[in-house]
């Protein structure tokens, strides 16, 4: 159990970081961000695939095409999100909506995986639960405040925004939930085999999308400068560690985590890079978070540790209490 949690926090430590990305090189199209972060990550895969070739040539054709869905909707379509949704809304908001994916997966999950993984009692849970939600909305709730200050705010665009994340929120809510199964039905195979596949994966996929929208921004006549923009060694560099720190390591730490801990479990530990990403942001403002903030903060890491201390329970045991 903490073995899995120690996994699940540098995984979020890891996924905090592709918060920073779109605030740092703003003036470069979401979509971009996508394929250029999944190009990295694909690039870097290659190696470390020919190193556990023996491991991926186990893998049949619908583990294939699993790693292929998979990297479609919770990397690539996740990430053009939640690109978006940060240029058009700043990194607190979009963050705080990711937020919710904790209390998100939890409920998805049990009701779900209760047979699989045993029944998180929804008493025991609901506390945690709470707790995480009320942590959210406190910091919500600052930003909020924050907005309405602004002069120069733009609600529609934040509100587009906002609506972007919750298309985030939808792709990793079904991801989790979904490698969870391969993992769980695979005991045998390797996470860390898993995560270079998935990057394989997305390397077909990233290429392909890299070109399309070269192609279209051409006949479109768009000024950006294809294939890597006005800031080339930053937009690389910047791609690289996303895609080495965020996208292999942060899926192999979660994959090892999705094996030790029952789905509903993991899904509240991402709460760990909602944390890292708040943290990540105030660090490029410059400044300390307020009492309101720094108060949702202490809430969210009261309900993860909540949550750690309750137990699954096997399903004919819930029911005969019931």
């Amino acid at each position: 159990m903490w073995t899995g949690t120690f996994y699940a926090l540098i995984a979020g430590l890891m996924w905090g970081l592709v918060f920073v990305g779109p605030l740092l090189v703003p003036e470069y199209p979401a979509a971009l961000q996508s394929v250029g972060r999944y190009l990295a990550f694909g690039l870097i895969a290659l190696p470390l695939a020919w190193l556990d070739r023996a491991a991926l040539r186990r893998l049949s054709r619908s583990d294939w095409l699993e790693a292929l869905k998979l990297v479609a909707i919770g990397n690539l379509l996740y990430y053009l999100c939640l690109a978006s949704a940060i240029q058009r809304a700043g990194g607190p908001l979009p963050t705080m909506i990711i937020g919710t994916l904790p209390v998100v997966i939890a409920i998805s999950a049990n009701l779900r995986n209760a047979q699989r993984d045993g029944h998180l009692p929804w008493r025991r849970l609901a506390p945690s639960l709470l707790l995480i939600a009320a942590g959210i909305a406190c910091v919500n709730q600052a930003e909020l405040a924050a907005l309405r200050s602004d002069p120069h705010a733009d609600l529609a665009r934040y509100a587009y925004g906002a609506l972007l994340a919750f298309g985030a929120v939808a792709c990793w809510t079904w991801y989790p939930l979904r490698n969870a199964d391969w993992l769980r039905n695979h005991p045998d195979r390797s996470p860390r085999t898993w995560a270079t596949a998935q990057g394989v994966a997305t390397l077909p996929l990233a290429l392909i999308g890299y070109a399309l929208l070269w192609l279209i921004m051409g006949v479109g006549g768009s000024p950006f400068a294809m294939p890597f923009g006005p800031r080339p060694a930053v937009f690389i560099g910047l791609m690289a560690a996303i895609g080495l720190f965020a996208s292999w390591l942060g899926t192999l730490c979660w994959n090892e985590a999705s094996q030790r801990l029952p789905t509903a479990l993991a899904g509240q530990l991402i709460v760990f890079e909602t944390l890292a990403a708040l943290s990540y942001a105030f660090i490029l403002r410059g400044h300390m978070p307020g009492p309101q903030t720094l108060a949702g903060v202490a809430l969210l890491v009261a309900g993860v540790m909540w949550a750690v201390r309750v137990k699954p329970e096997p399903v004919e045991l819930t029911a005969e209490r019931l």
